[in-house]
């Protein structure tokens, strides 16, 4: 390209050419062509090298060699990357429709992670909609409860640069490790569009183990997450579930009759 192209997708792909076919042929069919194309191949033995190396008049890096997991062929992708904003599209993962960087390139560049909907796809068949977090506020509470859907993130470069690379220590965790530093704790800027932007397949690792997620996501915090913020949040997590308990509902029901109101007054000062 002769200049640096405003966003850069990353696929990254092992043994996986059925997958691969589909995300390919989604970024091929975009209606606003001007990206870069990035595929990192982990040195696959199932066809998926010889794919895209008859594809590769419409790709503008690719590699097909040997890596040390998912994280670190991410990382790959990222220093070989020139956009501004960085998509990571995973084999097996694809555009909702043909439209998607069409409706989203003008909304860049104003924040530092803009993020969509996405459908995630069970392997029965179904399909649920996924819109994140909608557009609420992002604070660190967001990533000791949840994530941002990476597949549906555009993802400045210039915060890999600030915070760092994808954690490649860690198996499946790493994508939420980063959000958590650079917007939960750094309150980088985010913004949301209602709009879908990918397909995920819900057959990957992470989706598998949920036992691995949450012990990798437990270590990060006791490492990463100072504790007295940890501490701070776990208390204002069980005011927030005392305050939603049906038993406290009911008692602001009551307690908005005069004569239920007395009698919790009279209650309060007996046991204050």
């Amino acid at each position: 390209m002769s200049k640096s192209p405003l966003i850069s997708i990353i696929t990254v792909n092992l043994n996986n050419l059925e997958g691969l076919r589909k995300t390919m042929k989604s970024v091929f069919e975009q209606s606003w062509q001007e990206f870069e194309y990035i595929i990192i191949d982990g040195g696959s033995s199932d066809g998926s090298s010889e794919f895209i190396e008859a594809k590769k008049d419409k790709t503008d890096y690719w590699v097909s060699e040997p890596d040390k997991g998912i994280y670190n062929a991410m990382n790959k992708g990222i220093k070989a990357a020139n956009g501004e904003y960085l998509l990571f599209l995973n084999s097996g993962d694809w555009f909702c429709n043909e439209k998607v960087l069409e409706n989203v390139f003008d909304k860049l560049g104003t924040c530092d992670v803009l993020y969509g909907n996405m459908i995630k796809v069970f392997p029965d068949g179904r399909e649920i909609l996924d819109r994140g977090e909608k557009g609420e506020k992002i604070s660190l509470k967001t990533f000791m409860e949840r994530t941002l859907n990476h597949s549906a993130s555009f993802i400045k470069k210039s915060l890999f640069m600030k915070y760092g690379l994808y954690d490649e220590g860690l198996e499946i965790v790493s994508d939420w490790k980063f959000f958590l530093i650079s917007l939960g704790l750094n309150n980088s800027g985010v913004s949301y569009i209602d709009l879908p932007i990918s397909y995920f397949d819900m057959t990957g690792i992470s989706n598998r183990n949920l036992k691995l997620r949450n012990q990798e996501r437990k270590l990060v915090i006791n490492k990463t997450v100072p504790l007295p913020i940890v501490l701070d949040y776990l208390q204002l997590k069980r005011l927030v579930e005392k305050f939603n308990s049906h038993r406290y509902q009911k008692f602001e029901q009551t307690d908005k009759k005069g004569i239920s109101r007395k009698l919790h007054s009279i209650i309060f000062r007996l046991f204050s």
